[in-house]
């Protein structure tokens, strides 16, 4: 099949160029492969789709009107394309918050408008806030004795400034060979206990930073973003009923933070004035994941996957991340329901909720219809994502079987150039041959090491078949990621063809075969890589 798929690509990829439909002989696989391709570079409605998405409605915090929003227009388009089976399936989550309007300027010495964004799920100002600014950073709690006292009616400056600096690595990039190359290698797995019970330990800092605040009579904190070049990012975390931030909070770009911090640092006073006008919602304490399918003719087949989150952060449109995987599973739902074509396994699209807050929409997939791990249910948001892939033993249910392959787009809107094996030396065979009809256009690495931070990941620590794409970075990491500049001008056009593409050959070739990808031995808990390891009281 191998060399057949690379005829057909390679015959495809030039035909598309001349001509509406090539006409190619070979197995069906190959035909299957060449409509995509045709279908998929020379009619694509990926850019529209993004536009529909990114300018229209715009960011997707989970649980948030926009959100909502988002979800109806998704399921439409679903149902425009003929799929089947498209509803939502709630997950608990918590607060709503939708932001309606923010401000922020320096009224003294001067006036100055200051670049800023309410951090996700901020109390409102009720109003405009005008008070004087204090330099107080502090990163733990054993830092508060120090500003006893001394922070009432101010706005707090809580971040260490820092010194100005400018990266030294390029702002936009593609990958070359020899940087893709390194990545094929077997990451030895690590197991620190005492590490992953100091993170949970110290999460949730920020909710105990604002209630010290507010007890010392503080109007509002603002705290450093942690890029430079004016860009904010927002993020937050404190969504769960009466855990709430307990002062209106913002994230500030570095130029403007650190101009207020040298005025006052050299007596000569700040003052700045603010204003968040957002509202919590607690109508629907449920958030959802978005799910529909194309049929599979054989039911006793399984069926194959492929996901993207659909929530995003309020800075920006959340264009790359992840309108751009998204939209690619939107535009790879439409590419196999135009071809006609009837695949052996179910095809079922995901478009998760709560990424952004620690994996948790497919998480509750995975609950729901593949395994469940014993996870103290005390532990919500953020704080369950570390102990959710620590918890064991592992339960598989009766759906644990059914899902054969899954395939993930989260880094980006970057061209595709090859796929992460993640450790299964098994898999990569196969994983390769799925991939060959695409070599030409980019795509030919299998690489062994693993990536993570997405929806594969919980896959694989059930040790389900789980898999993320390798991307070129672009500007993703470097400005984009999370930032104000998560807009729609920074997704190439061409490189969401090819994803599209190739994220649809790749389901339905994983769809009509008769091999299945193997799978991974279910994970037990693992002994702690260093045994003599002593934890260190301070950190």
């Amino acid at each position: 099949m191998m060399i057949h798929l690379r005829a057909a690509a390679s015959a495809v990829a030039i035909a598309a160029c001349a001509v509406a439909t090539p006409t190619l002989a070979g197995p069906a696989e190959d035909r299957m492969v060449a409509q995509i391709l045709d279908e998929g570079l020379n009619r694509s409605e990926v850019m529209e789709t993004a536009s529909e998405l990114m300018d229209g409605i715009g960011p997707r915090l989970t649980n948030s009107e926009n959100h909502r929003r988002a979800e109806e227009w998704a399921s439409a388009k679903f149902a425009s394309y003929g799929l089947k089976n498209i509803h939502r399936e709630p997950f608990e989550f918590g607060l709503g918050w939708n932001l309606k309007s923010y401000s922020a300027m320096m009224t003294s010495p001067r006036g100055l408008p200051l670049t800023v964004l309410p951090v996700a799920w901020s109390p409102a100002t009720g109003g405009t806030i005008t008070a004087p600014v204090i330099v107080a950073p502090m990163s733990k709690v054993e830092n508060f004795d120090a500003w006893k006292g001394k922070l009432a009616g101010k706005i707090v400056l809580v971040s260490l400034p820092g010194e100005t600096s400018e990266s030294k690595d390029p702002p936009f990039e593609r990958l070359t060979g020899e940087e893709i190359g390194k990545l094929d290698k077997y990451t030895l797995p690590r197991h620190d206990p005492e590490a992953t019970a100091l993170q949970t330990a110290r999460r949730g800092f920020l909710r105990k930073l604002s209630t010290f605040l507010k007890a010392e009579g503080a109007l509002a904190m603002v705290k450093m973003t942690y890029r430079d070049g004016k860009l904010v990012h927002g993020e937050g975390y404190d969504f769960t009923p009466g855990e709430t931030l307990a002062v209106p909070a913002m994230d500030m770009a570095q130029e403007d933070y650190r101009r207020l911090v040298r005025l006052e640092k050299t007596g000569r006073a700040p003052q700045m004035s603010m204003a968040i006008d957002a509202s919590f919602d607690d109508k629907d304490l449920m958030a959802d994941n978005v799910i529909a399918e194309i049929p599979g003719t054989d039911p006793k087949a399984g069926y194959v996957m492929a996901g993207a989150h659909f929530d995003s952060w309020i800075a920006g449109d959340g264009a790359s991340d992840n309108g751009a995987g998204s939209v690619a599973v939107i535009e790879a739902a439409r590419l196999i329901a135009k071809s006609g074509i009837r695949p052996k396994r179910t095809i079922r699209f995901a478009l998760w909720s709560g990424e952004e807050q620690g994996l948790l929409g497919s998480k509750a997939y995975i609950e729901q219809h593949l395994a469940t791990r014993p996870v103290d249910p005390s532990l919500k948001g953020i704080d369950s994502y570390s102990a959710w892939r620590n918890a064991y033993p592992i339960t598989p249910k009766s759906g644990y079987s059914d899902l054969k392959a899954y395939f993930n787009m989260d880094n980006g809107s970057g061209k595709f150039r090859g796929i992460y094996a993640e450790g299964n030396v098994g898999a990569a065979s196969l994983l390769r041959d799925w991939l060959a009809p695409f070599n030409s256009l980019g795509a030919d690495k299998v690489v062994m090491s693993k990536t993570g931070g997405t929806d594969h990941v919980y896959l694989q620590a059930i040790g389900l078949p789980g898999y993320q794409f390798i991307q070129d970075p672009l500007d993703y990491d470097s400005r984009v990621h999370h930032s104000s500049l998560d807009t729609l001008d920074h997704m190439r056009a061409d490189d969401m063809r090819q994803a599209s593409v190739i994220l649809a050959g790749m389901l339905l070739q994983a769809a009509m075969s008769d091999k299945e990808l193997p799978r991974s031995p279910l994970p037990t808990k693992p002994d702690a890589t260093d045994p003599f390891k002593v934890q260190d009281p301070n950190q």
